[in-house]
């Protein structure tokens, strides 16, 4: 038989951790997407990951980003973090102790990916953000100067690039991956249903999403295509199937 106190720490609990539905209730515990940021410049990304949508999403707890500075995890009072290349060659690279050390402290979720963004890495794209969103958390690494010491190749699941150029560090092409795989996670976007019609999504992942108009009907002479004023929404269908 529960007394008041342990009737009270119940309930507490399921309060916090259980969701009721029809059918019952079931277990809620960290149901969010992580995305884990680890950078030299932890501030970099402050701006755009607190706007818009990744804003919203993390207020409503859909997701949550978390940025990791490296410097913290350098054994000297001067929080080096990279040093000059063996062999030698121009530029430096960051040290694989701080990487490997900041990797230790992060928690790891269940279904979780350790990702190194690099120039030579696969190439990003719709598919792996869909195959991204199924997980629960997506660790980044953010290379910086000539890059990481070959080493870290040991402590990652997956080298990415988000295109054929070269960027002075990674933490762009990390802020790409999480918004792209961000809008694909359940409840974060307000309408499911956009999501089947975007460019690069939906059945037919080759197919480039329809032309949009909205007002005014007539701008300088440029005028909206006069069935997507008809009402007639079979035709409209058809019409934004072959355009």
């Amino acid at each position: 038989m529960l007394n008041k106190f342990s009737f009270c720490g119940l309930m507490e609990f399921k309060r916090k951790y259980y969701v009721g539905t029809r059918r019952g209730a079931y277990l809620q515990i960290n149901n969010f997407m992580k995305f884990d940021i680890i950078t030299i410049f932890p501030d970099i990304l402050d701006s755009y990951i607190n706007e818009s949508i990744l804003k919203r999403a993390q207020k409503s707890k859909k997701i949550k980003i978390q940025t990791h500075d490296i410097r913290k995890f350098s054994k000297n009072k001067h929080k080096t973090v990279d040093d000059t290349p063996y062999g030698g060659g121009p530029g430096m690279v960051l040290m694989v102790e701080p990487i490997y050390k900041c990797l230790k402290s992060i928690k790891k979720k269940r279904k979780s990916k350790i990702i190194l963004l690099d120039p030579a890495g696969k190439q990003f794209n719709q598919k792996m953000a869909q195959r991204y969103a199924n997980l629960d958390q997506l660790i980044f690494i953010c290379g910086r100067y000539e890059g990481v010491d070959a080493r870290v190749d040991k402590l990652i699941n997956e080298k990415v690039s988000i295109g054929p150029y070269v960027l002075s560090g990674g933490e762009l092409g990390a802020a790409v991956i999480t918004e792209a795989v961000a809008r694909l996670v359940p409840g974060v976007l307000g309408s499911a249903e956009s999501l089947q019609y975007e460019t690069f999504s939906g059945k037919k992942a080759d197919v480039i999403e329809y032309p949009q108009y909205t007002r005014p009907e007539n701008f300088k002479g440029q005028k909206v295509p006069k069935i997507l004023l008809s009402g007639n929404h079979k035709e409209i269908e058809g019409w934004r199937k072959n355009n």
